[in-house]
């Protein structure tokens, strides 16, 4: 029997993330021996989900894999040096493999690999190349469930919230809406089914209008506005 590669799965608590974990264990050419959240120091939140530590937890509890989480300054500002430090820190442990659930963001993966491939690190992505409308289509046949938390306000206004990822949601999204938000028009909770070996059970306690600063692909900066949930467990 062939011996599985340790590696480390990139966690966001997520839709793509957990249909990209479920792909991986499925494979089983990994041996996933962790989950690697970044969350910021200042909120003890996921970076742009917005998800709390305890929830992050408590999804890895339910999976069955120990979450390892990286505190990051506000803002992001030592994201390199963090994910740097993660990554001589797995090594130790004989990881040699960083698997993400990208889809098509050819820059993320980019600096992901720049970043990452040096420190004899290689960038693993179980989702890449499909097409959006795939993606949906092998989430929506995963048995795992999610739920909207945070919507790009533009595009997806406050009652998405809280709605189920489900065929009948995205049929009600504009048709300039990507079906995965690939554009950042949304983004999820996944709580239940599929890899969960238990619900992870939760609440909107409210949902509030941020903004954030979004650096765009010519090297200049916008400011976006987003409905987001706080959600509790």
């Amino acid at each position: 029997m062939r011996k599985r590669k340790k590696a480390v799965f990139n966690w966001s608590g997520g839709k793509d993330s957990a249909l990209a974990l479920q792909k991986t264990l499925q494979g089983n050419e990994f041996e996933v021996i962790a989950l690697l959240t970044t969350i910021e120091k200042e909120t003890l939140k996921s970076s742009v989900h917005g998800i709390p530590v305890a929830a992050l937890l408590r999804q890895a509890d339910s999976i069955g894999i120990p979450l390892h989480v990286v505190l990051l300054a506000k803002g992001l500002a030592n994201y390199n040096e963090k994910m740097l430090e993660a990554a001589e820190h797995f090594k130790q442990k004989g990881v040699a493999h960083f698997i993400f659930g990208d889809i098509s963001l050819g820059d993320v993966r980019k600096l992901r690999e720049a970043k990452l491939n040096p420190s004899g690190i290689e960038v693993v992505e179980p989702l890449w190349g499909k097409s959006s409308a795939g993606i949906i289509s092998d989430f929506f046949g995963s048995g795992i469930k999610a739920k909207i938390i945070v919507t790009r306000a533009d595009k997806l206004d406050k009652t998405f919230i809280g709605k189920a990822l489900d065929k009948k949601t995205i049929s009600a999204f504009p048709e300039d809406v990507d079906v995965c938000g690939e554009n950042g028009e949304y983004h999820t909770f996944s709580y239940a089914g599929g890899i969960f070996r238990k619900e992870v059970e939760f609440s909107i306690l409210r949902t509030s209008k941020i903004s954030q600063d979004i650096k765009l692909d010519n090297g200049q900066t916008k400011t976006f506005g987003y409905w987001q949930a706080e959600i509790i467990v």
